[in-house]
């Protein structure tokens, strides 16, 4: 398997970021992730009137192409149909574990009729700093992440809450893997709710903050809409 190469900054403690050259391997979507179980029930209840499918597992793990991911300032789409959403990303490589942040950037047309499908249709944009897990964890759940969208050239606050709305990675990683995380594995988390319903936008922007350490991973892509002829 030859993987993605990524140029990404691992930062570790009060050191500045160091530059380094990340292959992914393997690449993992996790859906459904919320902590309170009845919020994710009424959820697929809702879903399930649009037309999209009740998950297998709750959590599920969704597998995606490796080359999807991408630090980019901008992806092309097909159609107009298709929306960002901000996650938490782990990533374990050079023999630790990393946290950072992305967009599931998601064909919404698609997911109506095959989730797993509409997983590959577009590029994954993520952040290119990772901090190091155990420099947060002890303080994970005032972890905040937060998204922008820009929609008619005006910038809106599109998601925000606490990462503690899903599962704990510790958790995540225990069900994806028991042995744990292995090695060149990216996997983005879930997402939160969002301001004013799914919709397509011009811009994405996504961030997670640590208030405690005082300190953000931002990043922003531009969405080109090529024309669908059917």
């Amino acid at each position: 398997m030859s993987g993605k190469l990524l140029p990404l900054l691992l930062q570790e403690g009060t050191s500045p970021p160091r530059q380094a050259a990340v292959t992914v391997e393997h690449a993992v979507i996790a859906g459904w992730t919320g902590r309170d179980a009845n919020a994710v029930e009424k959820h697929i209840k809702e879903l399930e009137v649009l037309g999209v499918k009740r998950p297998a597992t709750t959590p599920i793990f969704y597998r995606v192409a490796a080359a999807r991911l991408t630090t980019a300032s901008s992806i092309e789409v097909l159609g107009a149909q298709s929306s960002g959403e901000v996650e938490f990303v782990l990533l374990q490589a050079h023999g630790a574990l990393w946290i950072g942040t992305g967009s599931d950037h998601t064909d919404r047309e698609v997911e109506a009729y095959g989730v797993s499908v509409s997983k590959q249709m577009c590029e994954k944009p993520i952040a290119s700093t990772f901090w190091r897990f155990d420099d947060v964890v002890a303080h994970w759940d005032q972890l905040i992440l937060r998204s922008r969208a820009i929609i008619d050239d005006v910038r809106v606050l599109y998601q925000e809450g606490l990462v503690s709305a899903m599962r704990h990675p510790e958790d995540l990683i225990a069900r994806f893997s028991p042995s744990g995380l292995p090695e060149e594995t990216m996997m983005f988390c879930g997402t939160l709710a969002v301001h004013g319903g799914v919709r397509p936008a011009q811009a994405f922007e996504f961030e997670l903050e640590d208030p405690i350490r005082q300190r953000k991973i931002h990043h922003r892509y531009d969405i080109v809409s090529l024309p669908n002829l059917g």
